[in-house]
């Protein structure tokens, strides 16, 4: 299985605790045998490199510098994203079995690459913009709410860490309880249950 994930944050950048998330499930994944390709941001080392477990980075910077939020900041990043993917599709000889993204920061890009070369996706989510922000029906927030929308939209899978999380997301979103797999975080487990949801969204993609 060759795979890609998605996500803004990835050591040495550290944000939050996503980064060593993201990055501990690429290491198990490559230990698994599959081909990973991580694709995530870093303003200052870009390019690609190959990290002992196998799993490879693409490193991509906004090409604008300036930004008066984080919306703008998303939107402009995402054009990025999708040409680094892509490449790596072709790199691959369009051999890439699916992408998952972490968060809604680069679900435009996953979205393109999904209705433009047939690449399935997974959105594993970290967050929702009602419990982010106190103000989440302002203009602004709303604007993010419709990326998050559109992810579960389009996604094949969507990922969440408890069952509270895929409660708040048929609620606020009205997403299909079917589509919503909870994945534990006992590290026991946790891998071989990535690893099982991947395989249901490439045989889905199959049929």
């Amino acid at each position: 299985m060759r795979v890609i994930i998605f996500s803004w944050e990835y050591p040495p950048r550290v944000v939050g605790y996503l980064s060593g998330y993201v990055s501990s499930l690429s290491t198990q994944l490559a230990s698994s045998k599959v081909d990973v390709n991580v694709v995530t941001f870093d303003d200052f080392s870009t390019g690609q490199t190959q990290e002992p477990s196998g799993v490879k980075t693409f490193r991509v910077a906004n090409p604008v510098r300036t930004h008066i939020g984080v919306l703008t900041w998303v939107l402009t990043l995402n054009q990025e994203v999708e040409r680094e993917a892509a490449n790596v599709y072709y790199d691959s000889q369009k051999q890439i079995d699916l992408i998952d993204v972490y968060d809604w920061h680069f679900i435009p890009a996953a979205v393109t690459l999904k209705n433009g070369l047939g690449i399935p996706f997974v959105y594993s989510v970290e967050s929702l913009e009602d419990h982010r922000s106190p103000n989440a029906l302002a203009s602004y927030n709303m604007a993010i709410k419709s990326i998050e929308w559109l992810g579960f939209y389009e996604a094949a899978k969507i990922s969440v860490k408890s069952q509270w999380m895929r409660d708040e997301i048929i609620r606020i979103y009205k997403a299909p309880p079917e589509k919503i797999t909870v994945i534990s975080t006992d590290p026991s487990v946790w891998n071989q249950e990535v690893l099982k949801l991947y395989q249901s969204v490439v045989a889905e993609a199959k049929q």
